[in-house]
């Protein structure tokens, strides 16, 4: 009998499970899908990497960090900074700390004013004072309302802010709370965005290979959960001192019956093969312009070469939501606005998968970060744990892992994050 059940192979099950296996617990990890990961998982096809969403690893992720080892992943990083389409052509933002000759190309070309540069830089330097933990106990509004308080320009909002935010939170409406926003804003501000050379996926095998080789099952599908034992489709029952369900929010709330289902941001995503990259630089582009379904895109074999075949290169576009369209009509309606953009290379692209993600992030609007962290026992025996319990962000699931692992052991559980 293992001493501890842990339901789904996602970041933060497989952190809790490396905690409590570590500490000489007899870990089980039952995972329905057939590899590590949840939902940071990443497709082989045609040569290329295909990860379901866009999504990257923020090195100042203050987790990650401590359990991850960053030169075996092979990062590469984006640059600092976007492309935006403004006014038929590309605005480059630029981070000033980092590339102040580019910032200083872009003034006039740069979504909003010159005033709005400086409260950039304001906002940055009152962020710098405090710790991530500070920045996720502070009053909170909605992002929208944040911006608004700062300062910013409609044009500064319109043609930066809601499409950079609104492709991190899948929310164009910028409802999520602001404590969110100060989260990522900083972590941006300190570190990289980048990407593993073998894909995303290689974060949660890395952290699988940290486990006891027979510790993981895979094709495990659970049907249910009670203190002290799991249940499998086709009645296998597993008997345990501890459950911990790591399942994404809405799984996790069939289970246990005792946590709230998150409302869900939902994501779509194209992957294409091109013989060549219509940007030539690892940096992302965002449509400030609000024209067609695009929300913003990247060349990700431009920052990993890996994620492409020699001689060709993979575009990844992002939608927001899932359209009521079939893969032609939103293909067809990708590539007229990105015709627009890039010009006839677009139509000899070949669409290699459209990505439907109904459940790729919680909602994380005010009310859902009241607390920002929630506790980890659901009663005796039986824990939660996932990226709906803290910040919806690779660290939010890392940390919740471990908190689940603590709670599970009886232990203080400490900071969110020193940071």
């Amino acid at each position: 009998m293992p001493d501890a059940v842990v339901v789904g192979a996602g970041l933060a099950g497989l952190c809790c499970a490396r905690e409590l296996s570590a500490a000489g617990l007899d870990v089980l990890v039952l995972e329905r899908s057939d590899g590590p990961g949840g939902r940071v998982r990443t497709d082989a096809a045609d040569g290329f990497l295909l990860d379901r969403g866009f999504q990257v690893l923020l090195t100042a992720y203050p987790e990650a960090r401590r359990v991850l080892d960053y030169e075996r992943l092979g990062l590469r990083a984006f640059e600092s900074g976007a492309l935006v389409r403004r006014d038929g052509g590309f605005a480059r933002v630029a981070d000033p700390f980092r590339h102040p000759l580019k910032a200083a190309q872009s003034l006039r070309s740069a979504p909003g004013s010159l005033p709005d540069k400086f409260r950039v830089a304001r906002l940055r330097r009152r962020l710098s004072r405090f710790s991530l933990n500070e920045l996720l106990t502070a009053p909170q509004v909605t992002t929208a309302e944040a911006l608004r308080r700062e300062g910013f320009s409609q044009e500064l909002v319109e043609g930066f802010f809601r499409p950079f935010l609104g492709g991190i939170f899948l929310d164009p409406s910028l409802e999520t709370s602001s404590r969110l926003f100060a989260f990522v804003f900083k972590l941006f501000a300190v570190g990289e965005a980048t990407l593993p050379a073998a894909g995303m996926q290689a974060i949660p095998r890395q952290l699988a290979e940290g486990l006891p080789e027979t510790a993981v099952r895979y094709g495990a599908t659970v049907e249910s959960v009670t203190p002290g034992e799991v249940v499998l489709a086709g009645g296998e029952r597993v008997t345990t001192e501890s459950v911990v369900v790591a399942a994404d929010g809405p799984e996790a709330a069939r289970l246990t019956g005792a946590v709230e289902a998150p409302a869900p941001r939902a994501v779509t995503t194209l992957h294409y093969a091109a013989e060549r990259s219509p940007l030539g630089e690892p940096v992302l582009v965002l449509d400030g312009e609000g024209r067609g379904p695009v929300n913003d895109l990247c060349v990700p074999s431009d920052v990993a070469p890996s994620y492409a075949p020699p001689g060709a290169a993979l575009v990844s576009a992002t939608v927001l939501g899932i359209p009521p369209l079939a893969d032609e009509q939103l293909d067809a309606a990708v590539r007229e606005q990105l015709e627009g953009w890039f010009g006839a290379q677009v139509r000899g692209w070949r669409l290699l998968r459209a990505l439907r993600i109904p459940f790729a992030l919680p909602a994380q609007t005010p009310t859902a970060l009241s607390p920002a962290e929630r506790p980890a026992r659901v009663r005796d025996g039986l824990f939660v744990c996932g990226d709906h319990r803290a910040t919806a962000s690779i660290q939010g699931a890392m940390v919740s892992g471990r908190r689940a692992a603590a709670a599970v052991r009886g232990l203080d559980t400490g900071p969110v994050c020193a940071f």
